[in-house]
C-alpha cells in the first residue's frame, strides 16, 4: 500500500512533512499551527495515517490529508 500526502506525493519512513491546516490535539491543550514541520515520520498499516512526534506530544497519529511533503 502506498501512503501519499495531500498533493499525491509518495511518503516513506523518515520523511519530513509540513502541516497544511491548524490542528487541535485531542486530550491536550496543544494546537499544531499550519506550517509546522514534522520530522522523521513513521508509516502505519493504514495508508491514510502516519505516526510522529511533535513538540511535547509523543506517539501522535496524523491523517495524510492534512500534510504535504517538505
Amino acid at each position: 500500500m502506498e501512503t501519499r500526502d495531500s498533493n499525491g506525493t509518495l511518503l516513506a519512513d523518515g520523511d519530513n512533512v509540513t502541516l497544511i491546516k491548524d490542528l487541535k490535539v485531542k486530550g491536550t491543550s496543544v494546537t499544531l499551527k499550519r506550517g509546522t514541520l514534522v520530522k522523521a515520520i513513521r508509516l502505519t498499516g493504514d495508508p491514510e495515517e502516519i505516526e510522529c512526534r511533535v513538540e511535547k506530544v509523543k506517539g501522535l497519529v496524523l491523517r495524510t490529508e492534512f500534510l504535504k511533503k517538505a
